[in-house]
């Protein structure tokens, strides 16, 4: 079973967010933020990646780097979560299910006015 969270916003479909650790943020970074509309979070972490290949060499860039990577991956949703707020969306709910369609299914039967968003 996955935790999703659910942001709403006036007169938009809901948005579902799978929690948890994300392999993409921790493999690609800063385009994984952008492909996800995190323009502020993936600003900072080029700016974050550009500083530690500029200031630092051999094993202390191998381990800020790792520890960027990590922190991407963990605090990743976060960082969408932020996104999704300062574009106006709220936090309306938290669902358990085994995937994203479920998660929707069983949303919408415990608030179906959201269903009216989405046509």
């Amino acid at each position: 079973m996955k935790i999703f969270t659910a942001h709403t916003r006036a007169g938009h479909a809901p948005f579902l967010l799978a929690e948890g650790f994300r392999w993409g943020a921790f493999l690609f970074g800063p385009f994984w933020l952008l492909r996800h509309r995190a323009l502020v979070p993936a600003a900072l972490a080029a700016a974050a990646l550009i500083a530690i290949l500029a200031l630092t060499g051999g094993v202390l860039l191998a381990i800020l780097l790792v520890a960027l990577a990590l922190m991407l991956g963990f605090n990743g949703n976060d960082l969408r979560h932020w996104s999704l707020e300062r574009r106006g969306f709220l936090l309306s709910d938290v669902v358990v299910a085994p995937g994203a369609e479920e998660a929707l299914a069983r949303l919408l039967a415990r608030r179906p006015e959201q269903l009216s968003r989405m046509q």
